[in-house]
């Protein structure tokens, strides 16, 4: 090859290199879009790598529910997660001392990887429900910024603290014995002290209840994909739950207070040479995503 075609081969591939770093992350696009994509509604590829076209929004408030943090507009789902949350909400309104449910993030208006603060909540199945008893469904926007949630478990982070009520499990047995629902992620504390409270003849239930860091202050619902939704893609159960029995109260959920918050406190040393990072949910770009992905974005 001579000296000139070298150079134009190098400046095609250093254009090629600039154009891709150039990409704009697709977090940016997604959470640009101030509503839902028009036409029917739709999970579009998996909860951590997806969207969702023609969510619909969880009314604001409701009588047994409130949506909080207004201003990062993530109470945003498909239409089996609302009727979901305000069913889920009535219930908890017949529990001693709540009167319903404060709703946290669900999903932004079309889905995909949101600007900060979760990699799944990308196909419009997620929600966070606060830990807190709603003591006043009247909050106002202001309010609803400011208020926080309450942590169920000590610090140390290996027992439930006395936050903790017979209401809290009352609400994870009713939310994990859905049909709807496909997993609860919550506190190891938690899972704990539900799989020692619970009746030995009703634990079922416990499967979908998932240990996972960071899910003191809420608890976090999974629903399955709907019918129909050929281009939602299903998870698995996980390896532990299916060979011990289904319920997860076993050695694999003493491993959450154990070793993996030693492993915390002494992470590992990275090698020297670690390579690039996988691809996630902050670095995503939308050759990452399904290609419907882009017909959501542009969208009406």
């Amino acid at each position: 090859m001579t000296p000139i075609r070298l150079l134009t081969a190098a400046l095609a591939l250093a254009l090629a290199a600039g154009a891709t770093q150039a990409e704009p992350l697709a977090r940016s696009l997604f959470g640009a879009k101030a509503a839902p994509s028009a036409g029917p509604s739709q999970p579009i590829g998996a909860y951590a790598r997806g969207c969702a076209a023609g969510l619909v929004a969880l009314p604001e408030t409701g009588p047994t529910w409130q949506a909080m943090r207004l201003s990062r507009n993530r109470n945003w789902g498909q239409p089996q997660l609302v009727q979901f949350l305000e069913d889920l909400s009535r219930y908890a309104a017949t529990l001693p001392g709540w009167q319903g449910l404060y709703i946290g993030d669900m999903s932004q208006p079309r889905g995909g990887p949101m600007t900060g603060g979760h990699a799944s909540h990308q196909i419009g199945l997620d929600a966070d429900i606060w830990m807190l008893p709603p003591s006043s469904l009247r909050l106002s926007r202001s309010q609803r910024e400011s208020i926080s949630s309450i942590s169920i478990r000590t610090e140390d982070q290996t027992r439930i603290n006395g936050n903790w009520t017979p209401a809290h499990m009352a609400l994870l047995r009713a939310a994990a014995s859905d049909p709807r629902v496909d997993r609860i992620f919550v506190a190891a504390a938690a899972k704990i002290a539900m799989c020692r409270q619970a009746s030995r003849a009703d634990k079922a239930w416990l499967q979908k209840i998932r240990p996972l860091y960071g899910h003191n202050t809420h608890f976090h619902v999974r629903l399955k994909c709907p019918p129909g939704a050929r281009l939602c893609e299903t998870q698995s159960p996980t390896v532990a739950q299916l060979s011990q029995g289904g319920d997860g109260c076993d050695e694999s959920l003493n491993w959450w207070v154990t070793t993996y918050l030693e492993e915390l406190r002494h992470p590992p040393k990275r090698p020297a040479n670690p390579g690039p990072p996988p691809k996630n949910a902050k670095t995503y770009v939308m050759s990452d995503l399904p290609a419907e992905c882009r017909n959501v974005l542009s969208a009406p």
